[in-house]
């Protein structure tokens, strides 16, 4: 029984995706007060802590994780009273707000950026990864996670800057004491306001080995070239204790970070008790079990490669951290069509993992949408896809020769858009989710699969997660208890 009790251990989390869940004004495009509308539901299904993706300030180049003001809200979103409001009717009704934390990178349009770019001598160049190329070439052979170089040269000084995702999100220099501190101040500022916690995109990106050498290796692999030098990077535990000791550790929040290339080990050293870094993490490791080299490159897999990789996560953080519990969420395709039968069986296969995922130990993350079950949508052409890796990642294989069968096939199974198609709250048009033009399809299944229908339905996939959810309060050894495989 582990004896670090804790509210964030025993919490639900609810993750919602504001651009998708409910627009209140008509313009295609959900917002905040649309959430507020929405907040009896939460209730009703009874989670404690809600999850935004980010509502900042944004050009949108990667749906508001290009932040160009940290300090503002995203104009489709509404604005800083609505977000006051939104943070004063949640917690009236007992549930947290848990924020998005995007500081790897900022937007190109962010001021330090624009200040940064203007000259070698910037007071703020150094806030960012300034280069000169090799030889008419990138500084270095890194890719970017969203398909070619990392680097992207600007005229104005002559110079590349690196970007680990997409051009119009440059990485910030962590390694100067200032970034940290103009990204603990804007910490504070956050939590002064009242919320209860950050969820923080790859945060262990954030330091880049000095040098930034090439990755000789990575040339032969053909997949992602250089992540060695800044996945887990030299100082990021040091960087994360800073900013524990600074500001995390004076509220009484609930930290959980983003960490790609993670194994039980080194997800240790960011969750154990004693390091004061991050209260969990989310680790992919079961969401690459079905794909091989890429996420685009799928294979089969067996329940049994799914048990193997929940126990010994369980095992390794038992007692000394603590997991995070998710099958999906806005990175990720839907659930049910991923891991279970989203057809003849759709209904018990949502059953059947939300009993995995509530009754496991580690704190569950719900993703919009999960519990009504909705399902991946069919998407009929690439003019209906939003997503900027899905995108590049098509542009990529037409210029391979690739043709748009075969690669709507693959994006038909793995886009991160299924996640982003509107929630389904009745049979009217649009799915209920809005009046206007939604500023994504709508999957054509709403008819069937909505909110409506299954609050009218005592035995739906919604009253489920409402019994789990009450289970879980009410026993903690659902949450605590150890957990023993049988076979």
């Amino acid at each position: 029984m582990d004896l670090h009790k804790k509210w964030w251990k025993e919490a639900v989390v609810y993750q919602i995706y504001p651009r998708s869940f409910y627009d209140s004004n008509g313009d295609g495009i959900g917002d905040l007060p649309g959430i507020i509308e929405k907040l009896d539901y939460l209730q009703e299904l009874g989670v404690d802590v809600i999850w935004l993706n980010p509502i900042y300030k944004s050009p949108n180049a990667d749906n508001g994780y290009d932040i160009s003001d940290y300090y503002d809200i995203m104009d489709e979103f509404g604005t800083m009273e609505d977000f006051d409001r939104l943070l004063n009717e949640a917690h009236k009704r007992g549930i947290k707000i848990v924020m998005d934390l995007v500081v790897n990178h900022t937007s190109d349009e962010h001021k330090w950026f624009l200040e940064s770019k203007k000259s070698k001598d910037s007071l703020y160049r150094n806030f960012y990864f300034w280069r000169p190329g090799k030889n008419g070439k990138p500084p270095n052979n890194w890719t970017s996670f969203f398909g070619g170089p990392a680097w992207e040269y600007d005229p104005q000084t002559g110079e590349y800057y690196l970007h680990l995702f997409a051009t119009k999100q440059p990485d910030l220099n962590w390694d100067n004491p200032q970034v940290r501190q103009e990204v603990y101040k804007m910490i504070k500022w956050w939590l002064e306001k009242g919320i209860d916690g950050f969820r923080m995109d790859v945060i262990n990106l954030i330091s880049k080995v000095e040098g930034l050498p090439d990755d000789e290796e990575g040339e032969k692999t053909g997949g992602l070239i250089g992540f060695k030098y800044y996945a887990n990077g030299p100082r990021v535990h040091e960087y994360l204790q800073e900013m524990n000791r600074e500001v995390l550790s004076k509220y009484d929040i609930m930290t959980v970070g983003e960490t790609p290339f993670v194994t039980p080990e080194i997800a240790k050293l960011y969750v154990e008790y004693d390091r004061n870094e991050l209260n969990m993490i989310f680790h992919f490791e079961h969401m690459d079990m079905d794909c091989e080299g890429s996420k685009w490159n799928v294979k089969s897999w067996k329940l049994t490669d799914l048990k193997k990789i929940m126990y010994k996560w369980y095992l390794a953080l038992k007692d000394k951290g603590w997991n995070s519990l998710y099958l999906n969420n806005h990175d990720q395709p839907r659930m049910v069509s991923r891991f279970g039968n989203d057809k003849k069986y759709r209904v018990e296969s949502a059953k059947l993992l939300a009993t995995l995922l509530h009754t496991w130990q580690g704190t569950p993350y719900i993703y919009q949408g999960e519990e009504i079950g909705m399902t991946n949508c069919k998407f009929e052409s690439i003019d209906e896809f939003r997503d900027i890796e899905t995108l590049n990642f098509y542009r990529e294989m037409k210029e391979k020769g690739m043709s748009d069968d075969s690669i709507l096939e693959i994006l038909n199974k793995r886009s991160r858009d299924h996640a982003r198609t509107p929630m389904q709250w009745d049979d009217s048009e649009n799915a209920g989710f809005t009046t206007g033009k939604p500023w994504i399809k709508v999957n054509p299944n709403y008819k069937e699969i909505n909110v409506k229908k299954a609050l009218a339905d005592k035995g739906s996939i919604f009253y489920y997660y409402k019994k789990l959810i009450q289970l879980r309060k009410r026993y903690p050894v659902i949450v605590y208890g150890d957990v023993q495989m049988l076979l």
